[in-house]
């Protein structure tokens, strides 16, 4: 398959993170198959996180195709380029196509990207997971590689200001695959994955090495580390909050 968009947008990014000095701790490599489908399950703590889970994936020379919204690839710059690097769109509205395409990648030996959560957590921790990641890998008998992705949150997210300054530290890390046989119950590997990721995203929070500067930078950690983020009540509170009042949400 040519890859002509692909390649540059990778190079791209490196170069930006380059820029922005970012130290990266990548684990777990080994985890991601060389060859053959897969689906790439990760937590979602920024709106950077597809470009992180895609860095990731780069020492086995694989690429990722990311299911995501079907307004990114309406936008005039963003759409050219996600169609250009096979992204899968999902339109809420008729979820049964993004499966399918999702299913057609994977038998074809890709590698297809999902975030479970489906939306940013503003609580930096795990949300309830979709089953979808569940129900597309035993429909096309892949593993679900688990991923965890932490520090991209300090950078850019929901809710909160951009911040471009130098040398935070982001770490990715990939976990043993799961692989659900066809006659498992989704729910129940819905449930075991949720489990794995939240067991791997404490270890990664808690060796995370970057510490808050000061007590105004407290935000990105959750309570239980000591930060002030919102709960997960909290946090869902806000995002029923931003689906009543669209406009308002940033």
């Amino acid at each position: 398959m040519s890859e002509i968009v692909y390649p540059p947008v990778i190079l791209l990014a490196k170069t930006v993170f380059r820029g922005l000095g970012l130290r990266f701790s990548l684990e777990g490599t080994e985890h991601i198959p060389r060859e053959g489908g897969a689906v790439i399950a990760s937590n979602h703590v920024s709106y950077l996180d597809f470009t992180f889970v895609g860095l990731g994936a780069q020492p086995a020379g694989r690429l990722v195709r990311f299911m995501a919204k079907d307004a990114v690839f309406k936008h005039r710059i963003s759409g050219p380029l996600m169609r250009g690097m096979k992204h899968i769109p999902v339109d809420r509205a008729a979820g049964s196509q993004a499966f399918r395409d999702a299913l057609a990648a994977l038998k074809a030996g890709e590698l297809v990207g999902v975030f479970p959560e489906a939306t940013i957590s503003r609580a930096y921790m795990l949300k309830d997971f979709k089953a979808g990641a569940a129900r597309m890998a035993q429909a096309a008998q892949v593993p679900i590689v688990p991923c965890i992705v932490w520090g991209g949150q300090r950078i850019y997210t929901k809710g909160r200001p951009r911040d471009y300054g130098r040398g935070k530290a982001l770490t990715i890390a990939y976990g043993e695959p799961l692989r659900p046989a066809k006659r498992d119950n989704s729910e129940e590997v819905t449930a075991e994955l949720h489990a794995r990721m939240a067991e791997m995203l404490d270890r990664v929070q808690r060796s995370y090495p970057d510490r808050p500067s000061g007590p105004d930078d407290t935000w990105w950690l959750p309570p239980h580390l000591g930060g002030t983020a919102p709960t997960l009540e909290e946090a869902a509170a806000l995002d029923a909050a931003d689906r009543r009042h669209p406009d308002a949400a940033s």
